[in-house]
């Protein structure tokens, strides 16, 4: 259930900002996307190709960086967008990569509206998996 509080069209035009700076000279597909710490931070990052396709780096994994390197936090609401600036859903991987770093109760805006990261990723491994 989205919470009202939220300001999806701030997230979304700072998804569409960052979007601009992406490096992509391979896919052209340009990825920009946004999220709130649980502080009240904003947050962005855009995707960045390389040449050795796999070490390529998605949108919400400059975004997760940008978290963890200004102090960390959960992540309570995301969106990510194309370059045309419409709202696109995360891939399986960056799917796992939000969970890790916002949980269950993490917003995700998607292009049929806004659901909780259980629901995106329902019977998610993490943290409390792992045998310590």
């Amino acid at each position: 259930m989205p919470d009202a509080s939220i300001d999806w069209d701030a997230l979304r035009r700072a998804a569409r900002d960052v979007g601009r700076h992406a490096y992509v000279p391979y896919s052209g597909y340009a990825v920009g996307a946004a999220a709130y710490a649980d502080d009240g931070r904003l947050l962005v990052g855009c995707n960045v190709e390389n040449a050795a396709y796999g070490v390529t780096l998605c949108a919400e994994c400059s975004l997760v960086s940008a978290l963890v390197t200004g102090g960390g936090g959960r992540l309570t609401a995301f969106t990510c967008v194309d370059d045309r600036g419409d709202v696109i859903t995360p891939c399986g991987r960056c799917r796992q990569l939000l969970w890790e770093h916002g949980g269950a109760d993490l917003l995700v805006e998607t292009p049929h509206g806004v659901i909780p990261m259980e629901r995106m990723l329902p019977q998610a491994f993490g943290p409390e998996n792992l045998d310590r």
